[in-house]
């Protein structure tokens, strides 16, 4: 039993909820293992966890199996609200958390940090930094706070991609006035995102 990874999500390219839970049992190790490798730490206190058609197929997998959704409706409807975060081969997805684990420290900082999922960047060497596009499905920040989680899209023109694709250093970054921090990309990491692109 293997998770397909098709290039679309449809109802049909899902497994069933036994299937799932079955996979789930030798698998999930794996899939959590894949998923830390695309996650890049930006400074102590902010991730982005890169997605991928597999990171969302289980997404979607495990929200079914704990709503018990197996009508065809309900499965669109899970499908409809992740799959737009699976790379399209000319971009990088991601999930964007803003963590502070004091209640107080992190109701300061959000206030403090409002437009820094605008001011997320990636640096490909002998390129211009590509911003983050962030939360086009919804607002998630206002005149008082910024969301504690953000999704975002890096869409790379054709040059970028193909500097990126043989480029050994990249660098995640922020220049958000109240949080710069720069990180590069571990080689492993990048390779698994560079896997994204067309």
């Amino acid at each position: 039993m293997t998770m397909q990874i098709t290039g679309k999500i449809t109802p049909d390219s899902l497994m069933t909820l036994e299937s799932y839970s079955k996979w789930r049992k030798t698998e999930k190790a794996g899939l959590l293992a894949h998923r830390r490798l695309r996650t890049v730490a930006l400074g102590d206190h902010v991730t982005l966890q890169f997605e991928s058609e597999r990171t969302i197929r289980y997404q979607i997998q495990e929200m079914l199996r704990i709503e018990k959704i197996f009508e065809e409706e309900g499965i669109q409807q899970e499908i409809d609200a992740y799959a737009a975060l699976v790379p399209e081969g000319s971009n990088w997805k991601a999930t964007m958390m803003i963590e502070y684990t004091d209640e107080a420290e992190r109701k300061r900082e959000l206030t403090r940090l409002i437009g820094i999922e605008d001011r997320t960047y990636v640096l490909v060497e002998g390129q211009p930094r590509i911003y983050a596009i962030a939360d086009e499905d919804l607002e998630r920040d206002n005149d008082e706070k910024t969301s504690a989680v953000h999704f975002v899209r890096f869409e790379f023109p054709a040059q970028t991609r193909g500097t990126l694709k043989n480029s050994t250093r990249v660098i995640l970054g922020c220049d958000h006035p109240n949080y710069t921090f720069s990180t590069e990309i571990e080689a492993e990491t990048l390779l698994s995102l560079t896997s994204d692109l067309r």
